[in-house]
């Protein structure tokens, strides 16, 4: 466990244990004091609320793995689960708020500490309060990047598929498909319970105007972030439509040559069947050598001739034409 505390306003660090920060959570104010745990998921003994002298009964799952989104006054304090992009997995910050200090808990590197405290630095809060809206913000840009930066992944991958469709472009953009769902279902269930408190705790009067303001902002950037992931979910699938597109477009001008090509040998196959029949007129009647050229070759070359001039007359040879001269400049 890494226990980092960072005295307001004059934003001093230190890294210290968790007797000497329990203690200065008992007595200094305005602190903000970030709990690292290790990254195994097995659960803290005794729970981090305990040893923090945090003995309040529902704060037990504070640290604890797999927590689902939370946002809920209890008394003079608010308790928190925030979700925070980590490349491409969401881990969580739990988040503890009095009057007096903020408290962060985590595991890994998960967190918004070094964020958060360049934050603190410049923005100069007024209160704890104010600096738990700051680490709200955070953990909303970490998704705003995240779906930022697969947006335009999502673009370069289908501006490729029009220059040269690829089977690993498909794996791609299903990774970037899964990702953005991965976004929209970590986000939304923590956006709702955070509107439900916000517009719970706005109907009070006693709530101050500057942090009814903190509270405005906040949901005008959630929902921000939540059109972006939006946005990236309809690229994506915007991006396998137009994948499907070009598939059928090129099985589409496969199908035509292969008419094309039936048109020209189909009747030399009826010319083929024709003369293979055993009846009396073909054997008794049909017998010199220019009779069987005239029907046999003459017919085929006839009907060749035919096929050919109504295909090009018609759109189909003309799309074959068009095609052909742009994979040719393509593959140039």
């Amino acid at each position: 466990m890494i226990v980092t505390v960072v005295s307001m306003p004059e934003g001093g660090v230190t890294r210290t244990d968790v007797a000497e920060a329990r203690e200065r959570l008992a007595t200094a104010g305005f602190l903000l004091v970030d709990v690292e745990l290790t990254e195994e998921p097995q659960a803290v003994v005794p729970p981090v609320s305990h040893q923090f002298g945090l003995e309040a009964e529902n704060l037990t799952w504070l640290g604890r793995v797999g927590e689902p989104a939370r946002a809920e006054f209890l008394g003079d304090r608010a308790a928190f689960v925030v979700p925070v992009v980590k490349g491409s997995e969401v881990a969580q910050v739990h988040a503890l708020v009095t009057e007096r200090y903020l408290l962060t808990v985590h595991r890994g590197q998960a967190g918004l500490r070094e964020s958060l405290i360049g934050q603190l630095r410049s923005e100069h809060p007024s209160d704890t309060v104010a600096a738990l809206f700051l680490l709200l913000e955070e953990a909303l840009a970490t998704y705003r990047r995240s779906a930022v930066q697969d947006l335009l992944l999502v673009e370069d991958l289908e501006d490729e598929m029009f220059v040269g469709r690829r089977p690993d472009q498909i794996y791609r953009l299903a990774q970037l498909r899964r990702h953005s769902a991965l976004l929209h279902r970590t986000l939304l269930p923590y956006l709702q319970v955070m509107d439900e408190m916000f517009t719970r705790r706005m109907m009070s009067r006693d709530l101050p105007e500057e942090r009814q303001r903190l509270a405005q902002e906040f949901q005008r950037t959630a929902t921000l972030v939540h059109t972006d992931i939006e946005s990236l979910q309809d690229a994506s699938r915007r991006a396998f439509s137009s994948y499907s597109t070009l598939v059928s477009g090129e099985q589409n001008a496969v199908i035509n040559r292969l008419a094309i090509v039936s048109v020209i040998f189909l009747p030399l196959s009826f010319l083929t069947g024709f003369f293979g029949m055993n009846f009396t007129y073909l054997t008794d009647e049909l017998e010199s050598g220019a009779v069987f050229w005239l029907l046999a070759i003459g017919l085929q070359v006839v009907v060749v001739f035919v096929a050919l001039y109504v295909l090009h007359r018609t759109r189909i040879w003309r799309r074959l034409r068009d095609e052909e001269g742009e994979g040719g400049a393509d593959d140039r």
